[in-house]
């Protein structure tokens, strides 16, 4: 999906009289299944019980939205236009320790989902992956992975081969998908064969072997999604599986320009129409949004009727519903520096990040309907409002330094995964034994964000979302205690092949890997505590060191609020956006569950609380985990809830002259 729309130079001399020409040439073979399946395609159209199907599609992606929810975006989608639903499967919710499949999990529970999508008058289209990019850590795949001896994700290496065989099997069996394909009655359509393959690499044995894997667990249509230009759509196609396209209008020809070998021809579907796009991190980073944008609206305003009337095409809009990547989900990108994405996941859809229509969802609305029967678009249920919280005050309780768990030592730092830990931070630890001075070097570069304190006061940060990430000097006398708290900002989720920077696919690791040195010495000697933060601390520890003038510790808070009522005709509190306006960085949760990450920087200002958390008219419990108490321009914190959101950007404290 990050695929540019510069590639679009590449296909203008493809008109779109050449592109009608495919669809009347009676020489093309028929390109998969027989009459007698119920869903099928030929040369020039999909067919869905023996009549021409056209896909009206959007994604929207179930893990990212609170299960409580998925029935009213599916009726909202419905409600569009759309007669599909294109969603990923993240492997990494579904399996977070090797072996542990946690099909229980109402939020993994993806076969409830395509139930109700069916209940609504919906079809769906599967996309597993194994990779699947998304914005999501490491593209989807369980950090695990790293561990396995011998491991190389998205080739032709067998211990990943292996691990893709499970997973698939474990999907379509341990979640009940199989039984939900068309072929046996269900709404799933298609599959789709790993994800834009073509702009990652051309490693044909690869592709081959995950098709196989999929056909192993699924018997429907296979198709690939890669993006409009020559290089990626060869590079992904795969012999007998539908090519698919994916970008603006611009993109469609190129799929015939391209791709000829005729197993992989049949009609034409632009798998990722983008409705707009992601945000990411940072102080020149402002707010994404069609809001104001006309241009951008009168473009996937005019595409529409383009995709239909000349090129007979099928379409998704990604997204349709973007959702949240709450807790530590969001992935990166490498761009000679990280690029984190932040939590929200608007996307700029015509459904924003709280499941509300918005101006665009109208106004794609209008431009569908001429192309779907008369009638059979429901008119879309009214949004709910949102609810404002008042301020509360939020009291320090603990550090985070107290609360850091088993100890592992090792005369040299482990990684975050050797640790046996995915997400959050790792603090690692060493006692000096002799006299040492001179910059820090944590490893072969930052991974991610490392604060470095001697003996628990702040020498500075060192953040790899910058392309020339500070200096950090210490002096350290015998005794002296040397702190390193390393954030992992999300694991690198997408590499292009044209990227002039290295393949960080292949390269995950987070924590410290390699040694540390000091002024040019190694240090050795380490202790190193997990911080993943699966469960937050409810009772503060008893005489907490760390909780006194003399340390910079990264601090929690804590306080209640009164959950607003349960509104009229409605089971559900209703939405807020929690803001923490004192705040410099750090984590939300509300009743245990991990909102996400704040941070002053923007452009997010505020996080989604969505009501299914809160409970109506009693205490709801907020902890916040503040990683810069040492930045606050305020000794309180407090915290409330906004019925409206606020984007907007600030400088970086820590790193004021950075870019």
């Amino acid at each position: 999906m990050l695929l540019s729309r510069a590639f679009s130079a590449l296909v203008t001399g493809v008109t779109a009289l050449q592109a009608q020409a495919r669809v009347t040439n009676p020489e093309w073979p028929r390109a998969v299944s027989s009459d007698a399946q119920p869903f099928s395609y030929n040369r020039t159209h999909f067919n869905l019980h023996g009549d021409p199907f056209t896909i009206i599609g959007g994604q929207i992606d179930p893990q990212r939205i609170p299960y409580q929810f998925w029935r009213d975006r599916l009726i909202k989608a419905k409600a569009l236009g759309l007669n599909t639903i294109f969603t990923y499967t993240f492997w990494n919710n579904l399996e977070p320790t090797p072996g542990t499949w946690l099909a229980d999990d109402p939020q993994n529970d993806i076969a409830a989902f395509f139930r109700i999508a069916q209940e609504e008058g919906l079809f769906v289209v599967l996309r597993p992956g194994p990779y699947i990019c998304g914005e999501r850590d490491f593209g989807g795949f369980p950090a695990w992975l790293s561990n396995i001896e011998g491991m190389e994700v998205r080739t032709d290496n067998e211990p990943f081969l292996e691990e893709t065989r499970k997973y698939m099997a474990n999907l379509a069996e341990k979640s009940g998908i199989a039984d939900l394909q068309v072929s046996r009655g269900g709404p799933i359509l298609m599959v789709q064969v790993e994800n834009e393959y073509g702009s990652y690499g051309d490693n044909r044995a690869y592709t081959a072997a995950v098709r196989d894997i999929v056909r192993d667990n699924f018997e429907i249509t296979l198709y690939t999604n890669d993006g409009g230009a020559d290089w990626p759509l060869q590079g992904g196609q795969i012999p007998g599986v539908l090519a698919a396209v994916d970008g603006g209008a611009w993109a469609l020809p190129a799929r015939d320009l391209y791709i000829t070998d005729p197993t992989s021809l049949g009609p034409l579907l632009n798998g990722e129409y983008y409705t707009w796009t992601f945000d990411i991190w940072g102080s020149h980073n402002p707010h994404n949004t069609t809001v104001g944008n006309e241009d951008i609206v009168s473009q996937i305003l005019g595409d529409i009727p383009y995709h239909f009337n000349n090129f007979s095409a099928s379409i998704s809009f990604y997204m349709v519903h973007g959702g949240t990547n709450f807790g530590f989900q969001s992935g990166a990108l490498w761009q000679n520096r990280t690029t984190a994405f932040i939590s929200s996941y608007d996307y700029g859809s015509p459904l924003d990040e709280t499941g509300r229509t918005t101006d665009l969802y109208y106004r794609m609305r209008e431009a569908i309907l001429p192309f779907v029967p008369e009638g059979s678009v429901p008119e879309p249920p009214a949004n709910l409002p949102r609810a404002s919280i008042p301020e509360f005050s939020l009291t320090p309780f603990t550090s985070l330094f107290q609360v850091r768990g088993n100890k592992t030592s090792s005369p040299l730092p482990l990684t975050m995964e050797a640790l046996g830990q995915a997400y959050g931070y790792t603090l690692y630890e060493h006692i000096a034994t002799s006299p040492i001075e001179g910059n820090v070097q944590p490893g072969d570069r930052p991974r991610d964000r490392v604060i470095v304190y001697v003996n628990e006061k702040v020498k500075g940060v060192m953040d790899s979302q910058y392309q020339h990430p500070l200096n950090v000097s210490v002096s350290l006398q015998p005794g002296d205690k040397l702190q390193l708290l390393v954030e992992n900002l999300g694991r690198v989720g997408y590499y292009s092949r044209g990227n002039p920077y290295r393949n960080y696919m292949t390269d995950p690791w987070k924590g410290i890997k390699g040694n540390v040195s000091v002024g040019g010495e190694v240090i050795t000697g380490w202790d190193m505590y997990q911080l993943q933060l699966d469960k937050v601390p409810s009772k503060p520890p008893c005489n907490d060191p760390a909780m006194n003038d003399q340390s910079d510790a990264p601090v929690f808070y804590k306080g209640t609020f009164i959950g607003p009522a349960i509104i009229h005709n409605s089971s559900m509190t209703l939405d807020t956006f929690i803001s923490v306006p004192n705040g410099v960085r750090g984590n939300v949760w509300v009743n245990k569950f991990n909102l996400g990450r704040y941070w002053l920087v923007g452009p997010q200002q505020s996080l989604y609380l969505p009501g299914s958390i809160v409970k109506p008219n009693e205490a709801n419990e907020v902890v916040i985990l503040e990683l810069e108490p040492w930045q606050m321009t305020s000794s309180s914190m407090v915290a409330y809830g906004e019925s409206e959101r606020f984007w907007g950007n600030n400088p970086d404290p820590d790193c004021l002259e950075c870019v």
